[in-house]
């Protein structure tokens, strides 16, 4: 039987769990970036565009164009990041937007990206992308490699910087969670690394910021359990939301 004095730990314990939280996501980055990594200028007007798969979609309406609505950004991290934001920047007039599609893959990105990306002239564009490119070769038939992610992707980004020049580039490093339910670790894990190591070595190459989400949920998980951050380890709940909004905002300088 439970006592007073278990219940008051419980309580206390939890306390110190969210009083962590924001210290994890500070110290994650900090470990991660070192203190001189880059950071994002905003100016006034600026447009901000959040690029991805379904963790960035995540339900958007995709006839919805208007900047700074609920209906455009979708319910994930792009919703918490861009209404904090727009709290604390609210002088300059932010013009922010989503353009994830749920399942794609670069390849995808790329046929798309005229459009949906350089149409808008984005100051600052974050890219989330690259786990269907793993998933789907387990699910899907996808005959990908980790080769072709990067190729394809450092393709992307050479065009984008040519058709852009004075473009901010901020990626975002695919991750899942050992413990959710889509999540066969064995056939998950080392595999899945070499993709997150891709994307570092081009957010080198390329001088982007970079937000190290897979490093910041492997921490999380010390406070809760992974099914708390995201029930299938791919796609994050609620918590999971706030936690790559906050290290979104660490990474880029912007918190």
């Amino acid at each position: 039987m439970n006592t007073r004095r278990d219940f008051l730990k419980r309580g206390a314990a939890a306390g110190l769990g969210m009083m962590m939280a924001p210290e994890l996501v500070r110290a994650v980055v900090k470990e991660q970036n070192g203190v001189n990594a880059p950071k994002i200028g905003l100016k006034k007007d600026g447009v901000i565009l959040f690029q991805g798969d379904s963790i960035t979609d995540c339900g958007r309406n995709k006839e919805n164009t208007v900047c700074n609505t609920f209906e455009q950004l979708g319910s994930g991290y792009a919703l918490f990041t861009a209404t904090q934001l727009l709290k604390t920047q609210a002088a300059l007039r932010l013009k922010i937007y989503n353009r994830g599609v749920s399942g794609h893959k670069v390849f995808q990105l790329r046929d798309r990206w005229e459009a949906e990306t350089l149409a808008f002239m984005p100051d600052v564009l974050s890219i989330l992308i690259g786990v269907n490119d793993y998933w789907h070769t387990l699910t899907h038939g996808y005959k990908g490699t980790v080769e072709v992610y990067e190729d394809d992707l450092r393709a992307l980004l050479a065009y984008t910087k040519e058709k852009l020049p004075a473009v901010q580039l901020v990626l975002c490093e695919p991750f899942a969670l050992r413990g959710g339910a889509a999540i066969d670790e064995p056939r998950w894990f080392p595999m899945f690394d070499a993709y997150r190591q891709s994307l570092r070595k081009l957010s080198d190459e390329f001088k982007t910021v970079f937000v190290p989400f897979q490093s910041a949920f492997d921490e999380a998980v010390k406070l809760a359990p992974a099914r708390y951050w995201s029930a299938d380890g791919v796609h994050p709940d609620l918590p999971g939301r706030q936690l790559m909004a906050d290290v979104w905002l660490e990474a880029t300088g912007l918190k």
